[in-house]
């Protein structure tokens, strides 16, 4: 059996518990030797953020310490921002792939909304010759009725497979994890945070008095 990591990229502006959710149930669904998580650096679709690169790293691994298994923060889009260079999925994916070998099981994480998206991202289609790409519903999500962009709908709908075989081989394969109920958006928690309102439900405890002893996201 090779060595299997899950991917979970996203801009963590602040990392939430639905962030830790998705990272957790795929760990656990596919076995995984380690879930690595990575913070965008410079992400070229979205508006700028508001903590530092290092503030939400450091986010990051206070989110997830303490997880049933490995868990890595990976620095590389981080870094590559730092050099002043725009962050894409694709060469993220092509680094961890000649980091792990041919073999690994690579599965890459994302939610819905970024399915919805996936063909504005900077070569979409090579994704699937480096990793397995992984979904998670939201609650109702259809994929026939999600109003998939219809090269997207046909590319993941023409690679569904099981855990098992995404556990098993390295690349090329979709899931929809249709049971999978999170729905929480970071741009909820910084008004909810800027407006002085209790961020207790939606954010782990110690990303919480994080964000109070920086005072972050307020106005």
């Amino acid at each position: 059996m090779g060595y299997r990591v899950a991917l979970l990229g996203g801009s963590y502006d602040p990392v939430h518990h639905g962030h830790v959710a998705l990272g957790a149930h795929f760990a656990q669904l596919l076995q995984v030797d380690q879930l690595r998580v990575i913070p965008t650096g410079l992400p070229w679709q979205r508006a700028t953020l508001k903590a530092s690169p290092q503030q939400r790293a450091e986010m990051v691994a206070l989110a997830f310490a303490g997880q049933p298994f490995a868990v890595a923060v990976d620095l590389q889009e981080i870094e590559r921002g730092q050099q002043g260079l725009p962050t894409y999925t694709i060469d993220t994916l092509r680094q961890v792939r000649a980091e792990l070998g041919p073999s690994a099981s690579i599965s890459f994480l994302m939610g819905a909304d970024q399915l919805q998206r996936l063909d504005t991202w900077h070569e979409w289609q090579a994704l699937f010759d480096y990793a397995h790409i992984c979904v998670a519903a939201r609650p109702g999500f259809d994929l026939d009725a999600a109003g998939l962009p219809p090269a997207v709908a046909t590319a993941f709908s023409s690679r569904l497979g099981t855990p098992q075989q995404i556990r098993t081989t390295p690349h090329g394969l979709t899931y929809l994890a249709q049971d999978f109920a999170v729905d929480i958006s970071a741009t909820q928690i910084r008004a909810a945070l800027q407006r002085g309102d209790s961020a207790n439900s939606l954010i782990p405890p110690l990303v919480l008095d994080y964000i109070e002893q920086h005072n972050l996201y307020k106005s």
